[in-house]
């Protein structure tokens, strides 16, 4: 009875704290429809909103402690089913063949691929004999050779001979889904051109936006040369095709990334200095300032500044979550109520994954909100106890020490997770960076951008940039040193909602009981340090073969499919780069099934006789069909995409060969 009791008293003790259980019950629902191999049908939908329309009923109806139960459960049956309105919502045409031909459309977006090649995002497509039904709404194309006919502007109506064809499914079963991406972007078909691309029509105004924050971008680069004009292009405008590949590199594995993308921490500071401003100047004036809500009006202004950073910086994902953290704030501030706190923290996350439930399957969304959760919680934790932060000169030295750590600490494992790298210096990076963003680099761009009509943004941009060449020497510097990168292997799927949960528990739960969260993230790191990997991995085009070895993965090409390689060696926590991949293809071990990879038309007709015990792997489609071996082709991959071999060297194994379409399922973003 006494365990009863106080399991009774648990109970109790949660009321009052459960709203931030709202969007993690939400994600659930969200991370189910994803995480389902097939698409659901209508009367799926119809019970499961029933369901959920019961049992928000029937939360006012039970007893107390069974009352938040059922709003649990409906909100995870709410989450599916938005994520499916979503999906249907963003469907339009995909490519669903290789073409080559005439591309028409209008530029509405310009950034920079892997190879550091400008590409052209286009609406308003037209395909030659392509009907309007079957024409993708978007189209991506990156710029190959020489493209000097003409500078890409917003809006401008353009044509190219480009080719085409439909995103590629996951480069391994379980692997990034890019397809699934490109639906909700709406981008129905990707390629490239070398041909130049020509004006057609002069651009109709509509994209006037993005003509701005591009006029913008080019004054800053002018003003400020190199890297550091376009680092502070990127963080005013969100424009990052003026950084180059290794200055990005050098950003990663320094942990500073996070500077370059427009997210919590620029428009947290952005909105701190205007409210600061503000405020300040409503103080200088006390007739005026004791006379006015001043606190609020500042708050107002603030948002106001804010929603306009975030319409000049482009409003993708990441500086949409950062706006609705910083208006959850400011609406506080209005209301009066608490600014940091997890109820506002979880408010944020709920309206996110209400408008865009796709987010939730992202690095950005599940880094912005565990960094943000983890520190208002460590904090909270701090105040309510009064642990002492030193005397007055060392409290802001030791909130970025102590911020820095505990959002370091925070993402780690979701950046070791989705990128396959841990930034062994980055603590030390951020400690030399974040404080001169805050104090130099964010107030001088404000003041940059409202001198700007008056031509005097160079007085801004001056300290700014010398701001930002401290950070990217910082960035160089770590990143050049011994060891700063480590490489770990991706998890398994269940790893990292088995951890988030954990920890989430951990932190949102009350009472002694929420130790019991540690078992689920040490459940869920043992997993992830037991994680298999693929004896074999054949890539979708049937291109690339990689086979596990002693000294890591081989592959049977040196330079193509670059991309499907890289993320191989990356997913196996593998540093090494392609060319020294297929320096390994002589070393793999025999096993009692032998791969062999053969490329172009000649090779495949030479082959005329095989082993049973053999899979002969090809780019282009057999010419012998009696092949006693088994032979994988284009043909075939393109109903099981990608696939993986698993119990090659184990004779106690039977073989077992994973299909990434046997992942994925027949969904609608991989339908066609």
């Amino acid at each position: 009875m006494r365990v009863w009791r106080s399991f009774i008293a648990t109970l109790y003790l949660q009321r009052g704290h459960l709203f931030p259980w709202a969007p993690v019950c939400m994600a659930c629902g969200i991370g189910t429809y994803f995480a389902i191999n097939f698409e659901p049908g209508p009367v799926v939908y119809l019970w499961l909103g029933a369901g959920a329309v019961i049992s928000t009923l029937l939360a006012w109806r039970v007893p107390v402690l069974l009352s938040p139960v059922m709003m649990a459960f409906a909100l995870a049956l709410a989450g599916f089913c938005l994520a499916g309105l979503r999906a249907h919502q963003m469907a339009e045409p995909v490519l669903g063949w290789r073409y080559y031909g005439p591309v028409e459309g209008r530029i509405i977006g310009i950034d920079r691929s892997g190879k550091d090649a400008t590409r052209l995002t286009l609406d308003q497509v037209v395909l030659r004999n392509v009907s309007p039904e079957k024409t993708p709404a978007r189209v991506r194309i990156s710029l190959q050779g020489n493209q000097g006919f003409i500078t890409p502007v917003a809006g401008l109506r353009v044509i190219t001979s480009a080719h085409l064809s439909k995103p590629g499914g996951p480069v391994e079963p379980g692997g990034f889904d890019f397809q699934r991406h490109a639906w909700f972007l709406k981008l129905g078909a990707v390629g490239y051109t070398g041909s130049p691309v020509l004006a057609l029509a002069a651009p109709d105004g509509s994209q006037w936006l993005l003509a701005a924050r591009l006029a913008i971008s080019k004054r800053v680069q002018a003003a400020l040369p190199g890297e550091p004009g376009a680092f502070a292009a990127a963080i005013m405008t969100g424009d990052r095709s003026g950084i180059g590949q290794e200055t990005l590199k050098a950003l990663r594995v320094s942990n500073l990334a996070h500077l370059l993308a427009i997210s919590g921490l620029h428009m947290g500071l952005l909105a701190g200095f205007v409210f600061a401003f503000f405020r300040l100047g409503f103080a200088a004036v006390p007739v005026v300032g004791l006379r006015l809500p001043a606190k609020k009006i500042s708050a107002v202004m603030a948002m106001i500044v804010a929603a306009g950073y975030l319409a000049l910086s482009g409003g993708n994902v990441a500086t949409e979550r950062a706006f609705v953290m910083v208006a959850v704030a400011l609406l506080a501030v209005l209301f009066d109520r608490r600014v940091l706190s997890l109820r506002a923290v979880a408010l944020a996350a709920l309206i996110v994954l209400i408008l865009q439930p796709e987010a939730l399957m992202g690095p950005g969304f599940q880094m912005s909100f565990a960094a943000t959760t983890a520190l208002v919680a460590v904090f909270g934790l701090m105040r309510d106890h009064q642990v002492p932060f030193g005397p007055g000169w060392l409290r802001p030295v030791m909130a970025v020490v102590i911020s820095s750590f505990v959002a370091g600490l925070a993402t780690a494992p979701l950046a070791a997770a989705h990128f396959n790298q841990i930034a062994h210096f980055g603590l030390l990076a951020n400690l030399l960076s974040v404080p001169l963003m805050g104090a130099l680099v964010m107030p001088a761009a404000v003041i940059a951008a409202l001198l700007m009509p008056l031509g005097l943004d160079w007085i801004a941009l001056w300290p700014m940039g010398l701001g930002l060449r401290w950070i990217l020497g910082v960035a160089h510097w770590v990143s050049g040193l011994e060891g700063a990168r480590g490489t770990v292997m991706s998890p398994d799927p269940v790893v990292l909602p088995m951890l988030a949960l954990g920890v989430l528990f951990l932190m949102l739960w009350q009472g002694r009981a929420r130790m019991l969260g540690l078992a689920p993230a040490a459940i869920a790191f043992m997993l992830w340090a037991g994680t298999e990997r693929p004896d074999v991995l054949i890539s979708e085009s049937g291109g690339l073969v990689g086979v596990m070895t002693d000294a890591g993965r081989a592959m049977n090409r040196e330079r193509s499919d670059g991309f499907v390689a890289r993320n191989w060696l990356e997913n196996d926590g593998d540093a090494a780069q392609q060319i020294n991949a297929a320096e390994r293809w002589n070393k793999v071990r025999p096993s009692s099934l032998r791969i062999t990879a053969i490329r172009g038309k000649r090779a495949a007709q030479a082959l005329t006789t095989c082993d049973k015990a053999e899979w002969v792997v090809m780019n282009v489609s057999p010419p012998h069909a009696d092949l006693p071996c088994t032979v994988i082709h284009p043909g075939s991959l393109r109903q099981t995409g990608a696939l993986a071999l698993y119990g090659l060297y184990d004779a106690r194994k039977a073989l077992r060969v994973v299909s990434a379409r046997q992942i994925t399922g027949a969904r609608l973003w991989n339908a066609q």
